[in-house]
């Protein structure tokens, strides 16, 4: 019980800005969750969703007698959605690691999207935002605009994880370019840099799928000619 009172109240001085403890070790969950993601591990999807449960409670700090007592109702619907589609990620990586279908045993392989499913991509995210854009702008979302492919990107980019797609790297960078400048518009400078970390760290991830992804091509293309129909 004290140990989940202090992660509840525990607070740091930041440039004289009061940050939640456990607003910092959300965001370091999701660092490692996207880290395991990048090296395709099953476990990346529990340790993202163990971040957003305690993002979760930040963004609703009313609602939790916290020391920060504003409700962030947008923030905090975010991390239900995530949560939500990490379930689905995680179900689908563990039927891969089961059942063993990936080339080189990693709980999903890389891919790029097809014609068909980038198509999909482009109009949900279109879709998304416009539907999101009202919803976050009667809440009182900053920049609802930007907030709302915010939100809607990382649905996808979540979503794209959680199929292999190599995409989901981009759209996580085209994520924290609006990000950023978003953040430090409105004042949340902790969480600005934290979008900046993440940005590079998806251009190395990128990278990496990237390389699995050809190696993977090359080998299955030299061994098997059903390839395509195990990863499809």
């Amino acid at each position: 019980m004290e140990l989940l009172r202090w992660l509840l109240d525990a607070r740091l001085e930041v440039a004289g800005s009061a940050v939640l403890w456990r607003e910092i070790v959300g965001n370091v969950f999701g660092l490692a969750s996207a880290l395991l993601g990048m090296r395709r591990v099953v476990w990346a999807w529990p340790v993202g969703m163990f971040g957003n449960a305690l993002l979760f409670t930040v963004f609703l700090g009313g609602a939790f007698a916290t020391p920060q007592a504003v409700d962030l109702y947008g923030q905090a619907g975010r991390q239900v959605f995530f949560f939500t589609v990490s379930l689905y990620g995680w179900w689908s990586w563990s039927r891969t690691r089961r059942q063993g279908t990936s080339p080189d045993g990693g709980a999903v392989t890389p891919r790029w999207a097809t014609g068909r499913e980038r198509v999909a991509l482009v109009a949900a995210a279109l879709l998304g935002t416009a539907l999101a854009y009202p919803v976050l702008a009667a809440l009182g979302s900053w920049g609802p605009l930007p907030d709302a492919w915010i939100l809607v990107g990382s649905l996808l980019a979540t979503y794209g994880m959680a199929r292999g797609w190599v995409e989901f790297w981009l759209i996580w960078i085209a994520v924290d370019a609006v990000g950023v400048p978003l953040l430090l518009s409105s004042g949340f400078y902790p969480s600005a840099a934290m979008y900046g970390v993440y940005g590079i760290f998806c251009a190395v991830g990128f990278v990496s799928w990237l390389r699995t992804s050809r190696a993977l091509t090359r080998t299955a293309r030299s061994t098997s000619p059903s390839y395509a129909e195990a990863i499809a």
